[in-house]
């Protein structure tokens, strides 16, 4: 769970860099690289045995994707953490399909809504089942979707994915519950 007072930071450190400060990426990323490898390898726990792709290695590639040395220009704390997000579950995504491509075969997984939960092993065809149904529902609700994202792809609590979306804790949680139900009802399709 992120902390205020590194929330702080990154936000300074964001603004530092809008402004064009020296070493301000790099400052940048000393204080979201733990957080992002926390997350990594939370992720990472939680994949099936035998993949190839590693926490480090999944932290350093959303830095790369997001910019490296020459990040874009954040609008603030949830533009940075809504791109991570999206730029590790374009990496997961791409992973999986690639171990599937392999394997060729299995057709779509049913799965329930609570294996939603980041308590539960993640394989390729779920994160696949995921990722088709989110994009779904982000053409139905981008917000929610953004919500899911966090959640799902970046491990945020519901307080942290509030936060960084800008909402309260209580809207965070009905969209949370309206997302569940949608997917569920997409996944059980």
């Amino acid at each position: 769970m992120l902390t205020p007072p590194v929330v702080s930071e990154i936000t300074q450190a964001l603004r530092a860099k809008e402004r064009g400060e020296t070493g301000a990426s790099d400052r940048l990323m000393s204080l979201v690289y733990d957080e992002l490898r926390r997350v990594a390898a939370g992720k990472m726990a939680l994949e099936r045995p035998g993949g190839t792709l590693q926490p480090t290695a999944l932290v350093h590639e959303t830095w790369l994707r997001l910019g490296g040395d020459q990040q874009p220009t954040w609008q603030n704390r949830a533009h940075f953490f809504g791109a991570a997000a999206e730029a590790m579950r374009r990496i997961l995504i791409g992973n999986a399909r690639r171990r599937g491509a392999q394997r060729r075969g299995g057709g779509q997984v049913h799965l329930d809504v609570d294996d939603l939960e980041l308590s539960a092993p993640i394989d390729g065809e779920q994160i696949l089942a995921v990722d088709d149904a989110l994009e779904r529902f982000a053409a139905v609700d981008p917000a929610k979707a953004e919500l899911v994202k966090l959640r799902y792809f970046v491990g945020l609590t519901i307080e942290d994915a509030a936060k960084t979306l800008g909402i309260s804790d209580a809207t965070a949680k009905r969209w949370w519950a309206f997302a569940r139900a949608w997917l569920h009802r997409e996944l059980a399709a």
